[in-house]
């Protein structure tokens, strides 16, 4: 009955990895897998760009500040430019209204030099004509047409008083004429100064607009520089999106190589428990007599090496433990002082590398050292390019085998890796401390 259990089993497991074969087929291509080195050139390059971009956006900044900067003193100037054109303005009015003045006071004053003149030859013409003419012809005829001495003497006071009079008037002309003189001399003075106010604000509009042409032209430039930057920060952007879009495109393909990676892991877990479930199956069901006698032939080797393989493989995902594992399965792992009680294997229930093979080995009849270079040496060497399944693999470090793997065949093998892995099936690997022969217990 037992015996029935096992076959079922075994044929169970036969159909589960053909089934599973079937459905897994050729794995498809790997995908594009960017190195890390690409991955790290991208994004450096993406940074690089992006602090430029960032320099720049600051220089923008400062150029920006600067511009308004300049904007408000043109504001300012071009305020002032308009002050000194009202300036100018009234000032203009006011000479302009000064030399009117000027002109009607200057009218004015010849008038008056001209009243005066005139007053002056009318005295000027009585004076003579009372005194130096004769007496009986001049302008009252004092001896002819005087009646009486007393008339005479009246006609005389009388010429006095016209003359004194005349003589008023004159003077009195004379002081308007000085007033008017003056006045003329004040409004002169007045149109003088208005005309040095008008010279000095048309120097002061010249010069505010010559400020307003300079600020223009500072504000113009810093503009231009702007703009300039501007156009090289759009540059920039643009390679920076590029070089965004390339690191993105790398990443994109990292992701999607590292999904594969995932799905083939998981076909490969899949494949390795499918594979452990038949190696299980196998390794329980009953020995055969050539399976005893596993040097007596070709066919018997086979089957004593498949069992071999089977009880390793049966093992598979089991956790790696230094100095763990016997004829009979995985045992708690042993301090190491170093690696391996960092990871904790003295607590660990599982196999290291040799221990692994203590237990495949068992399903032969062969035991086996714990230790890889004595089951090395257990050995015959064959070189590698004649290594069949049941072999073992060795590696060495520093001139002494560290690492011991049993090959299944395709170019496969199963092992107890590391610390902190678990028993797996690896491709072989062909590195520079691989022994170049294999040793054969078979």
């Amino acid at each position: 009955m037992v015996r029935r259990s096992v076959v079922v089993a075994l044929l169970v497991a036969v159909v589960v990895v053909g089934d599973q074969a079937a459905a897994f087929g050729q794995p498809p291509p790997p995908p594009p897998n960017p190195t890390d080195q690409q991955l790290d050139s991208s994004r450096g390059a993406v940074q690089s760009q992006a602090e430029q971009v960032g320099a720049l956006t600051g220089r923008i900044a400062s150029t920006q500040a600067g511009v308004e900067q300049l904007q408000e003193q043109l504001a300012g100037q071009r305020e002032d430019a308009n002050r000194a054109q009202v300036d100018l303005e009234r000032a203009q009015q006011a000479a302009a209204e000064a030399r009117t003045r000027a002109d009607r006071a200057g009218i004015a004053t010849a008038a008056a030099s001209a009243a005066i003149d005139s007053a002056r030859t009318r005295l000027d013409d009585f004076a003579v004509a009372s005194y130096q003419g004769a007496l009986d012809s001049g302008p009252l005829g004092l001896l002819s047409a005087a009646s009486s001495p007393d008339e005479l003497v009246a006609r005389a006071q009388l010429t006095d008083a016209v003359a004194t009079e005349q003589a008023r008037a004159l003077a009195a002309l004379e002081r308007a004429r000085v007033g008017q003189a003056n006045a003329e001399s004040t409004a002169r003075l007045a149109r003088d100064e208005a005309e040095t106010r008008r010279a000095a604000a048309s120097d002061a509009q010249r010069t505010a607009a010559q400020a307003v042409t300079a600020a223009e032209r500072a504000t113009a430039e810093e503009a231009r520089q702007q703009q300039v930057l501007e156009s090289e920060q759009a540059g920039l952007e643009a390679q920076l999106a590029d070089l965004r879009a390339g690191d993105a495109t790398l990443r994109a393909q990292r992701d999607r190589f590292d999904s594969w990676a995932r799905r083939q892991a998981e076909l490969q877990a899949a494949r390795d428990r499918a594979e452990q479930q038949a190696a299980a199956a196998r390794a329980a069901a009953p020995v055969t007599p050539s399976a005893r006698a596993p040097r007596s032939g070709a066919t018997g080797a086979s089957d004593v090496a498949q069992r071999v393989i089977d009880r390793a493989v049966s093992q598979l995902g089991v956790t790696y433990a230094w100095g763990g594992g016997s004829a009979t399965g995985a045992t708690r792992g042993i301090r190491d002082g170093g690696v391996a009680d960092s990871f904790g294997d003295y607590r660990k229930v599982g196999f290291d590398c040799s221990g692994l093979l203590i237990y495949a080995f068992a399903a032969a009849g062969i035991p086996l050292p714990h230790y890889s270079g004595y089951q090395y040496d257990q050995g015959r060497k064959v070189p590698l390019a004649q290594m069949r399944p049941g072999d073992l693999i060795a590696y060495q470090t520093g001139g002494r085998i560290g690492h011991i793997a049993l090959y299944m065949g395709g170019g496969r093998m199963v092992e107890a890796p590391f610390s902190g892995s678990q028993v797996r099936i690896a491709q072989v690997r062909y590195t520079a401390g691989l022994l170049p022969y294999v040793s054969r217990l078979l």
